[in-house]
This record gives C-alpha cells, sequence and structure tokens, in this order.
C-alpha cells in the first residue's frame, strides 16, 4: 500500500481534495470530510488504474506539505 499526501479543503458546499505527487489531475469531493477522503482515494485508484504507473514518477518526491498563508496587493 502506498502513502499519499492529500490536500483537504472544506468550503460552504463541501469539501474538495486531491493527492500530492502524482501526475495529472485528480480529484474528490463530498459532504464530509470521510466522504471526501473516499471519493479521492477512489480517484487515485481510477487515474492509476487508467494512465499506468508512469503517474507515480514524480522526482524528486515530495516529503512534507506545508500550507502558507500570504497577502499580495492586486
Amino acid at each position: 500500500m502506498r502513502q499519499y499526501k492529500i490536500i483537504v479543503e472544506k468550503n460552504p458546499d463541501g469539501y474538495v481534495a486531491y493527492p500530492l505527487g502524482l501526475k495529472g489531475v485528480v480529484v474528490g469531493q463530498g459532504d464530509t470530510y470521510e466522504e471526501v477522503l473516499s471519493d479521492v482515494k477512489s480517484a487515485i485508484r481510477f487515474h492509476i488504474e487508467t494512465f499506468g504507473k508512469d503517474v507515480l514518477d514524480i522526482d524528486p518526491p515530495i516529503l512534507e506539505a506545508f500550507i502558507a498563508e500570504a497577502g499580495v496587493e492586486a
């Protein structure tokens, strides 16, 4: 079993999640935290089955992920 770092965002309409370290776009969504995790895991499996194990070859690998906030004048 391979472990993935997953970003989960909560917004007024529910949750959105996406994994780090995969080639391509993979997104899950749900009304609860548990639903979004289940959906994104299913999306990861589908992505790998569809596009092959080459989507896993990210170099360099992601060791840690952080959330940062920065003010930007527009």
